[in-house]
């Protein structure tokens, strides 16, 4: 995480007192580990897998993305430097529709999706984060689309990642394909990483959709992300790689705007995101775009 912040020049932004603080996210996924850069960030665990009370992480997944958006260190180091997110002002309402494998049931990722249509009020919730998706022929009858698009049509930023199913045209994952959402790729995927256990590259879902829309809406950075680790205990951070770890930067990045601009309306956040992009000559159908810059973003000098 220290090189993105650095690339994202994220302490300059800190520096102006925008760290996405009162900005709540919700992030369906594996859950997460009570983590101590994390635990004081949660203000609700609700698992649909396993309905469990306590909050847990029994794949790591979900922690990493969490650790990506909001993770603090709080003076506990990691070598020689603290280790943070995004947006370590920013609080979490962390759902588990994802098993220990992480693997889902689409009924159980929707079940997920309508607790945040009836509570995003009661919480406050903002942003919805999703790094995982399918891939399916039929994408415009998908009911996870379906759900995906109601909660941009209450008003909240949603952010799913593009999927690691790359380089094919047409490979970008549900609910990725959704014309509404922004829907992030991986800056440099042509770099072989390990991107769930499968040493790769050029694996950033492309478009267009089935649809003929033009995705992802932007890209960026995922691979070899440092971020908090579920077995704490045993090693504080891991290494992970894929859009799933590019969503929450980008997830991240919306909050400090939200925290500066809470005024916006999603249709803006996103066209704002848009336009603030820097260009890096890619096909539109890999960059979307661009990569996101947040300095740009939030007119920081």
């Amino acid at each position: 995480m220290n090189t993105v912040r650095k690339l994202l020049k994220i302490d300059c932004i800190e520096e102006k007192g925008i760290i996405g603080q009162d900005i709540v996210v919700a992030i369906l996924d594996t859950g997460m580990a009570e983590h101590p850069d994390l635990k004081e960030k949660i203000i609700l665990f609700k698992d649909f897998v396993g309905n469990r009370e306590k909050c847990y992480d029994d794949n790591g997944h979900g922690t990493h993305v969490a650790g990506i958006i909001a993770g603090e260190s709080k003076d506990r180091f990691y070598g020689r430097m603290n280790i943070n997110g995004i947006a370590k002002g920013s609080q979490l309402v962390v759902l588990k529709v994802l098993n220990a494998k992480g693997i889902g049931i689409e009924d159980k990722v929707i079940d997920g999706i309508k607790w945040i249509i009836d509570n995003y009020e009661k919480y406050n919730i903002k942003i919805v984060n999703i790094s995982f998706g399918t891939i399916h022929n039929n994408c415009s009858e998908m009911r996870l689309i379906k759900y995906v698009e109601i909660l941009w049509q209450l008003g909240l930023v949603v952010v799913a990642a593009a999927g690691n199913n790359g380089p094919d045209i047409g490979s970008i994952t549900v609910p990725g394909v959704s014309k509404k959402i922004i829907t992030v790729g991986v800056v440099e995927d042509g770099k072989k990483v390990n991107v769930n256990g499968r040493y790769t590259s050029n694996y950033s879902g492309r478009g267009p959709t089935c649809e003929c829309i033009q995705k992802p809406d932007l890209i960026a950075y995922g691979n070899n992300i440092v971020s908090c680790n579920n077995n704490y205990k045993l090693k504080k951070y891991t290494v992970k790689s894929g859009t799933s770890m590019a969503t929450p930067v980008v997830t991240g990045c919306v909050a400090l705007l939200l925290s500066k601009y809470p005024e916006l309306k999603n249709i803006d956040v996103k066209r704002k995101m848009i336009e603030s992009c820097k260009d890096v000559n890619l096909p539109a159908n890999i960059q979307g775009a661009g990569v996101i810059n947040p300095v740009e973003l939030l007119g920081v000098k």
